[in-house]
């Protein structure tokens, strides 16, 4: 659990009176009164977090009527932490976050303006900061993307990107120019920039621009040209640039760290696009330095923004923890200035695009992403792409519906607790001589019935809750059923459509029934081997088949989903071996749905080869010696004596077989993302969708997980007959 580092007040210092008009506004205080508490957020790690705490470290010395708390959070956590703990007066003076939470907490009114104008800045982060011509916080660092060059194959960075497109031929064989993740929305602005486009069309968000359509083009005719590899990842990336295979890639400074030392590189601007004349220009990122609305000590907190970004302490953070910081006149300092790779991100700085803070930008990341790889697949023209695009962006960002009244839910809930309470009072006294006497094995399974209640129950309560409201740019709206009612009405996309319900229904049916099938017919099968007692080293197979069962199912993922990539995988690699042709897993429904599915049979299989090794443990063979007198063959032994005697330990298998494949979300996630277009996802992958990727729409995402526990509950209510069923027969 992280701690704050809490510092002591120390004795007075020579620089105490730089604290000026700050201490002016809290008054003055006798020497032996307790020092002013300052609370700091952030989520720095390693070199970035050992400098801004010197920066703290300096800022205690000269002040030592004033002790700075700093807490370290994860970053994933920050976010959350901050918008719980903040209006309830808990949370700190100042939190370091990346400005694109800007919008979001300025508009619930979570943060306060900044007291100066942030004079000395660069002008682009400090616009990034902005919101309604108001100045959120004070810029840190910023990170954005800039072009890596491997010296050892191209002495001389690349200016344009037709000087890139003149590497081919002149570089070893299986060198490509460039790569980068050519299908992530995030690494194609550049372009999108470059040709005049963007995502914000004055107040508007807008895909379907003609400057956006000349971008898909140009990023598809990079990858026609040969100088991209095809389907490219982060990892593949890194790879490839390590292995000497990739002469320039374009990614940030964060991919200084996955660099291998012995590959000599420097880093550059981003070129100018040659069909324009226009440099490429990247989202600028910023961390900013941001005032809680609700800090104890706001004076306090703008001074000591003012000393982390001085030019002194911009220096410390830009050469001991590596940051491109946003004060010019560090730049100036000659350890600063000497240091290539930090003056290479301050030239880059200036070409790029602050990226929008408002919530409305989250919602563009993944129809763009959409548009991007249907262009780069062949699949559609940039235009018609960036159509259906726009379409699915205005709905993310669509306005809830009205809001419904909520006196008869009221009226609803008031009487069933009311019901319950009656019933439960009757029970009890119906059967109180039952509860006294069973006291003690109550008091005993007690702390699981609360477990129970804490983990699962009250989960759901909540969420089935949630599903009644419509959450929209963070207020939340009481819509009664009218998620549900959009949601099996299909009122948004035909029903066809892979954002439709049954669409989706229907994929997650064929996906656990598939692999249901495939993981009881080879479990069964190589467990009817396995107990062959001619087969030798029976104990080592039963070993090596459990492996896949063990290994963490995301790890299993990435590895299948790196043997099924169309240039560099395994499974492509056999079928050229074989003379056939490499195939795009994930550009065809089929062809993602089967590397699905084998990623998850893999995985599958195990746990029904162990359970019908455990019931074929009690099955003698005298039964089937018997039947093999009376003539049967081997089918007919399996089938008329076996099969029936398995039963009753395969089926409770199945059930729960099933439902963990209905609920497996790390495969679908991990392996084809839910390609082609969505149309491989399944329910519990599209609730998650609707919640974290188009317009945080919980209550939409909640309806899902409703119905999904209803489509559940459905199934289990039937297998539960089917059961009975077994038993009695």
């Amino acid at each position: 659990m992280p701690s704050p580092r809490a510092r002591r007040a120390r004795a007075p210092h020579p620089r105490a009176p730089l604290l000026g008009l700050a201490l002016l506004a809290v008054g003055a205080r006798p020497a032996a009164a307790a020092p002013v508490e300052l609370k700091l957020w952030h989520a720095y790690r390693g070199q970035e977090e050992a400098a801004l705490e010197a920066a703290v470290d300096a800022w205690d010395e000269a002040h030592p009527d004033v002790v700075v708390l700093t807490l370290s959070i994860p970053p994933d956590a920050l976010k959350t932490k901050f918008e719980a703990a903040a209006p309830r007066g808990n949370g700190p003076d100042l939190v370091i976050s990346a400005h694109e939470r800007v919008g979001a907490w300025a508009d619930a009114s979570l943060i306060a303006p900044w007291p100066s104008d942030g004079a000395g800045l660069h002008p682009a982060a400090l616009e990034a900061l902005r919101r309604d011509g108001a100045l959120y916080g004070l810029p840190l660092a910023t990170k954005s993307l800039a072009l890596f060059v491997n010296t050892a194959l191209v002495p001389v960075a690349p200016r344009s990107t037709d000087e890139i497109a003149a590497l081919v031929g002149t570089l070893p064989p299986g060198v490509f120019p460039l790569a980068y993740q050519a299908t992530d929305a995030y690494f194609h602005a550049p372009w999108m920039h470059g040709f005049g486009g963007g995502v914000q069309d004055g107040d508007q968000m807008r895909l379907d621009r003609p400057e956006n359509a000349a971008a898909l083009g140009f990023a598809r005719g990079l990858l026609e040209a040969g100088l991209l590899p095809e389907e490219p990842t982060g990892a593949l990336v890194t790879q490839l640039f390590n292995e000497g295979l990739a002469a320039t890639v374009i990614n940030g400074p964060w991919f200084l760290g996955e660099i291998d030392p012995k590959v000599n590189f420097v880093v550059a601007p981003l070129p100018v696009i040659s069909a324009v004349g226009k440099p490429a220009a990247p989202y600028l990122t910023v961390e900013g330095l941001i005032l809680s609305a609700h800090a104890a000590q706001p004076a306090l907190a703008a001074a000591l923004g003012a000393h982390l970004t001085s030019p002194a302490e911009a220096v410390r953070r830009a050469v001991q923890g590596r940051q491109t910081v946003a004060t010019l006149a560090a730049y100036d300092d000659p350890a600063v200035a000497q240091d290539a790779v930090l003056q290479a991100f301050r030239t880059q700085m200036d070409a790029a695009v602050p990226m929008p803070n408002g919530v409305e930008m989250g919602a563009t990341w993944e129809p763009s992403a959409r548009a991007l790889r249907r262009v780069m697949r062949g699949a559609e023209s940039p235009e018609a792409a960036l159509v259906l695009a726009q379409k699915e962006l205005e709905f993310f960002n669509k306005p809830p519906p009205p809001a419904a009244d909520p006196t008869p839910w009221l009226v609803l809930l008031g009487l069933g607790l009311v019901a319950a309470l009656i019933v439960g009072l009757r029970a009890a006294r119906r059967d109180r001589a039952l509860l006294v006497a069973g006291a003690g094995a109550y008091a005993w399974v007690a702390p699981a019935f609360l477990s129970m209640g804490l983990l699962v129950l009250a989960p759901f309560v909540v969420g089935a809750g949630v599903s009644l409201f419509a959450h929209h740019n963070g207020a939340w709206t009481f819509v009664g059923l009218r998620n549900f009612i959009d949601i099996l009405l299909s009122r948004d996309w035909p029903i066809t459509s892979s954002f439709s319900f049954y669409a989706t229904l229907v994929v997650t049916i064929l996906w656990t029934a598939s692999n249901v099938l495939l993981h009881v017919g080879i479990g069964v099968a190589l467990a009817m081997l396995l107990r062959e007692p001619w087969l030798k080293l029976r104990g080592f197979y039963r070993v090596l088949l459990i492996v896949p069962w063990a290994v963490p199912n995301y790890i299993t993922a990435l590895i299948w989903k790196g043997m099924f990539h169309r240039q560099f995988g395994a499974i492509n690699g056999l079928l050229v071996a074989l003379g056939l042709e490499p195939v795009s897993w994930f550009s065809r429904f089929s062809t993602a749905f089967a590397a699905n599915l084998v990623t998850n049979t893999w995985m599958g299989f195990p746990f029904m080869m162990v359970v019908t090794l455990g019931a074929l443990q009690a099955i003698p063979r005298d039964l089937e010696q018997a039947a093999e007198v009376d003539g049967a063959s081997a089918w007919q032994r399996f089938r008329h004596v076996i099969l029936p005697l398995l039963q009753p330990a395969l089926l409770p298998a199945v059930v729960l077989g099933s439902v963990w494949t209905f609920n497996m979300f790390n495969i679908i996630y991990l392996v084809s993302g839910g390609e082609p277009d969505g149309g491989t996802e399944i329910l519990i992958s599209e609730a998650y969708r609707w919640a974290f990727s188009r317009g945080n729409r919980y209550g939409y995402a909640s309806a899902y997980a409703v119905l999904i526990f209803g489509v559940l509950l459905l199934y289990s209510r039937a297998t539960d007959r089917l059961l009975a069923r077994q038993q009695v027969g």
